[in-house]
């Protein structure tokens, strides 16, 4: 079969059960690296950061060594913690300095958009605080496939191609991006899916990484290696900043939603728009999954959430609004009463008055994690730094260039930040890790998954297979096109302008993993991607 990227007929998937533990993610084979981890004796997070450090390899298109990383841990006693390893942007920025070169905005590509990478110091802080297995185990198999490499995929080959066009678009397009070619393109043309994909460098990387407990690449060798190709292409950050670096722990944030408590990240990531989200929807009654008026209410909720959102959403140390005031009950009912029947053009409205790929895992000792790591926007910056196989994100996009601004750049500072893990509870009582990565398309995913289980009853795997909408602007709405014709019927008479995307993967990739009442696992996982639910 030569053909490997035509797939026919819609895939609906079975509900994944099991008893002595679950790690559920993009890829099949960083799945079955995390169950491995529990058959050696490792636990839910010696597991989540197996498969992490495998997807760094094996789903180059959506994160790597370079990028930042996010958690929610649950233990067996029920506390819930937060993990906030997003890196800052370099102590060589200067905002006005920036904005009198003539910029605008941040660029996409480059070195200019590159902040302090947070996914090792991520593995590293994990491991010394719950893992049971050494980081140097913990490692293996994502150090195996980059050295003695994996098939390809299809999503990736497809991801190269489009990264390859857009670098090549690049007006600013330089030797700076040689390294990204060479490593995926290194016969100069695009690989076919199936090909064998190497990454020796990134091997050494990660063994490194392993043996240093992360001390490498931010002090040693490795940062050297990043200052020096930062110094050379125009970039921001330095050894020092590196060096800096602290993963944040923190507590996550949690509002009630018709009998549950959804948690989430504080920001600088978006997360609390999911919260917003559902903080306005819990006072309305829950809806069948055949309502349009209910698809209507989330619609709009999203919405208000959103546009609050990137108003408001920062690094916290520069925020105006606290979370606490963004998720009152008084501010949610305040912007409830603006949704009506019809689709309207929302505005920021103001918390002081009170008139953000996606991985999971869990075992049969209590222990749930839910994990996300990132590059950004595909590849991240289109940088690889020369002789260690790190793809480098591109979160520094993410800030804006007005002064004053809660999310305006500026050195030591973090930015906005898409990626968001959330984690689920009832009474008190942890249910489990969920999260659906994609860019903006994440706060939207979490609230569409989260109300087709809650109110509708669906299981994780059919809430995930569900067909997704997408606000994108004003009253603009994408919906894939398996949407049932009724509920777009219902939100048109509303005033909503209804588009299709083909694309699958602009509606996000989700995993879940929750506790049944036997003592046992249930787990979804993605049909839109080459999800899988690996079990014991």
């Amino acid at each position: 079969m030569e053909n490997t990227g035509i797939y026919p007929y819609a895939s609906r998937r079975y509900v994944t059960l099991a008893a002595r533990g679950m790690c559920a993610t993009s890829n099949h084979l960083a799945a079955q690296a995390g169950v491995d981890m529990l058959k050696l004796g490792g636990n839910a997070f010696d597991a989540a950061i197996a498969a992490a450090a495998c997807l760094v390899v094996l789903e180059p298109q959506t994160n790597g060594a370079g990028g930042d990383a996010f958690a929610i841990f649950c233990q067996k006693d029920g506390k819930i913690r937060g993990m906030n390893s997003s890196g800052a942007m370099g102590r060589a920025f200067d905002l006005q300095q920036y904005i009198d070169q003539g910029h605008k905005e941040s660029p996409s590509y480059g070195f200019e958009p590159v902040t302090v990478p947070g996914i090792p110091a991520a593995w590293a802080a994990i491991n010394q605080e719950y893992g049971r297995l050494p980081l140097t185990k913990v490692l293996e198999p994502a150090i195996r496939y980059a050295r003695e490499g994996q098939a390809i995929c299809t999503i990736t080959c497809s991801s190269i191609q489009t990264m390859a066009n857009r670098l090549r678009e690049n007006t600013d397009c330089g030797s700076e991006f040689d390294a990204w070619f060479q490593l995926f393109m290194p016969d100069g043309r695009l690989p076919r899916p199936g090909e064998l994909f190497r990454n020796p460098d990134l091997a050494d990387t990660l063994e490194k990484i392993a043996r240093s407990g992360a001390r490498e690449y931010y002090e040693g060798e490795i940062a050297e290696k990043i200052d020096a190709c930062s110094r050379q292409y125009g970039g921001f950050l330095r050894k020092e900043d590196l060096a800096e670096h602290q993963v944040q722990w923190v507590q996550p944030l949690s509002v009630p939603y018709h009998g549950y408590e959804v948690w989430e990240l504080p920001p600088n990531g978006q997360g609390i728009i999911a919260l917003m989200a559902l903080n306005i929807l819990n006072g309305f009654e829950p809806a069948p999954l055949d309502d349009p008026l209910g698809l209507h209410r989330q619609i709009e909720a999203i919405k208000l959430a959103f546009i609050d959102g990137l108003h408001y959403i920062g690094d916290p140390r520069y925020m105006a609004v606290s979370p606490e005031e963004m998720l009152s009950p008084a501010y949610g009912a305040a912007r409830r009463r603006l949704i009506t029947e019809k689709a309207l053009e929302p505005v920021p409205g103001n918390p002081k008055d009170p008139g953000t790929v996606y991985l999971c895992a869990a075992d049969n000792e209590g222990n749930m994690i839910s994990y996300i790591q990132s590059n950004y926007a595909g590849f991240g910056s289109g940088i690889v730094i020369p002789g260690t196989g790190i793809a480098m994100q591109n979160r520094g996009k993410g800030f804006c260039l007005e002064p004053g601004h809660a999310n305006a750049a500026a050195p030591g500072k973090r930015p906005y930040h898409t990626i968001i893990p959330g984690f689920l509870t009832k009474q008190g009582k942890p249910m489990g890790p969920f999260g659906v990565m994609g860019g903006f398309m994440q706060p939207q995913g979490h609230v569409q998954v989260l109300t087709k289980l809650i109110d509708c009853g669906l299981n994780p795997q059919a809430a995930i297979d569900a067909p997704r909408w997408q606000w994108t602007q004003g009253l603009q709405v994408n919906m894939e096109p398996e949407f049932p014709a009724h509920l777009i019927e219902g939100l048109q008479q509303r005033g909503h302008k209804i588009g299709y995307d083909i694309n699958r993967g602009a509606f996000g990739k989700g995993q879940m993993i929750l506790a049944t009442p036997h003592g046992t696992l249930m787990g979804g996982t993605e049909p839109r991607c080459e999800g899988a639910c690996a079990a014991w």
